[in-house]
């Protein structure tokens, strides 16, 4: 708005009531039923379909005066034409009376421009997908946000386009804000400009560059470097070739880092190192820690002793505490609730039926992809292990319909996302966090629920069957069958069931 506008000459030229949506404030255009805002204009422009009026595929901005049904620009008698001068496509309109598309495609042009008037050939996948997402709009204003910044997307692409920024995982590193940076890698992996890699091993390995620096001994952050790179990532990277990385797995990475760090401040404290602790210092520091900080402790302790960096020593057992179950009442209203209450969000009603009657962590929900869920016979299976298990009605219908309804279809790589709870970032699936935060909302504990799911089942089934049919480890159910007091200990395990046709057998992990 220019200064020389006062209050009321704004008022009296920019500004009017909103003939859809009755709110007072500026206007983007005059149409035929009156002013619009510029919501309900970019709104309108988006609806499209078969114009009743005179049955041509086309956008409907437009509303029939009779029953305000959508109809096209020229039935709804528009005086301007809201078709692209470049493309001929209908729909909002920007700088050049250019579709936003269009207007993408331009933009990218600019910023990935190499200095030869072309985009970088290696960066060409990027611009084919953001040209193409389902919901240019959102697209365009990811370009937009904050581009006179010297950090933003726009500042970045431009970089990588000159080679200011390598087309490497390490030079994403070091880039801020880190969630910005992280989104861009990611739309860059899953457009194969970078190699895929697990996104939280890397999460990781920028959080350790961070660690590492704020360590104000050199000696402990030598240490605390090797026991990293030679023991944590490894193990992450290893674990992460036969399934992605849960947050609770790179959470606990995180924390095993952090406390080797602060066992090497303990010692200096008590003016001891790595090569003067023996058994009595072990002993002395497990008897200030809590269960969880010595179980975290453990691979570092173990990795110092194999690599004779302390003297000999012995550490007690671990032992695992779980969960309390929730009654078996309590579980089955709320499996009743979720699947006959309309009110409640169809994401979160499938998602807790899942970990409420399969006794699934969202870790593992979240991972799930439209082709677990199968069809044999009028029956709806969905693969949680070996066999697939079957769906009943309701949970069956409810699985389709938000299958046919998924969330955050609209970016640039998930207008085919195979997920069966997609996220926002590139190419991802939901994090298990969010998923939990939804159905906690609920009133639903996701944990003591799934705890309670398992325990019943153990004591319904031989464990072996639970084991592959829910996809946990046979050890697992069986110490909880023995836990819950099972009466199937004699059970032989064995291939007692077959998949339905057209299933390929899954090995457990």
């Amino acid at each position: 708005m220019s200064p020389a506008y006062t209050p009321e000459e704004c008022e009296r030229w920019h500004k009017r009531t909103c003939a859809r949506c009755q709110r007072h404030g500026w206007f983007a255009a005059r149409w035929p039923d009156g002013y619009v805002c510029r919501t309900c204009h970019d709104k309108a422009l988006c609806v499209r379909g078969t114009c009743p009026e005179c049955r041509v595929e086309r956008a409907l901005p437009g509303l029939r005066p009779s029953d305000r049904t959508p109809i096209c620009s020229d039935c709804a008698g528009f005086m301007m034409s809201y078709r692209c001068s470049r493309c001929g496509e209908e729909g909002k309109l920007h700088r050049g009376r250019l579709c936003t598309r269009c207007t993408v495609a331009d933009r990218l042009s600019q910023l990935l421009d190499d200095g030869t008037g072309r985009i970088r050939p290696q960066l060409v996948p990027l611009a084919d997908a953001l040209r193409t997402m389902d919901s240019p709009l959102s697209g365009l204003a990811w370009l937009d946000r904050n581009k006179e910044r010297p950090d933003s997307t726009a500042d970045w692409l431009r970089r990588l386009a000159i080679g200011d920024i390598e087309l490497t995982h390490e030079a994403f590193h070091s880039l801020e804000p880190w969630r910005a940076a992280a989104h861009l890698r990611e739309l860059l992996m899953s457009c194969g400009v970078l190699p895929a890699v697990d996104k939280r091993i890397c999460s990781l390995e920028r959080w350790l560059i961070g660690h590492l620096a704020d360590i104000p001994d050199p000696d402990h952050a030598q240490v605390v470097r090797r026991f990293a790179t030679w023991e944590v990532l490894p193990r992450l990277r290893t674990s992460s070739q036969k399934k992605p990385i849960t947050p609770a797995a790179r959470r606990h990475a995180a924390d095993q880092v952090k406390q080797a760090t602060a066992f090497l401040t303990w010692l200096a404290a008590r003016d001891h190192t790595l090569g003067t602790c023996g058994q009595t210092g072990i002993d002395a520091w497990h008897t200030e820690q809590n269960e969880y900080t010595r179980n975290t402790m453990r691979a570092f302790l173990l990795w110092c002793s194999a690599s004779k960096l302390t003297r000999p020593f012995r550490l007690p057992p671990v032992h695992i505490r779980r969960a309390t179950p929730m009654p078996q009442p309590e579980r089955l209203e709320l499996i009743g609730q979720l699947l006959t209450d309309p009110d409640l969000p169809l994401r979160t009603r499938v998602a807790g039926v899942i970990v409420l009657l399969y006794a699934q962590p969202l870790s593992r929900v979240v991972r799930l992809t439209l082709d677990d869920v199968g069809h044999s016979n009028d029956q709806t299976f969905l693969r949680l292990g070996e066999p697939p298990s079957p769906v009943p009605e309701p949970l069956a219908e409810l699985l389709h319909r938000w299958i046919s309804s998924r969330d955050n279809m609209n970016t640039a790589t998930n207008h085919a996302s195979r997920w069966l709870f997609p996220g926002r970032r590139a190419g991802q699936p939901m994090h298990p966090d969010a998923l939990a935060a939804l159905i906690n909302d609920i009133g639903i504990p996701t944990t003591a629920g799934r705890t309670a799911a398992i325990r019943q089942h153990v004591l319904e089934m031989p464990a072996p069957v639970v084991a592959e049919a829910l996809g946990y480890h046979r050890v697992t159910t069986a110490e909880l069958a023995s836990e819950a007091g099972g009466n199937w200990s004699r059970y032989a395990a064995g291939d007692h069931w077959r998949s339905p046709p057209g299933w390929t057998p899954q090995s457990n992990a």
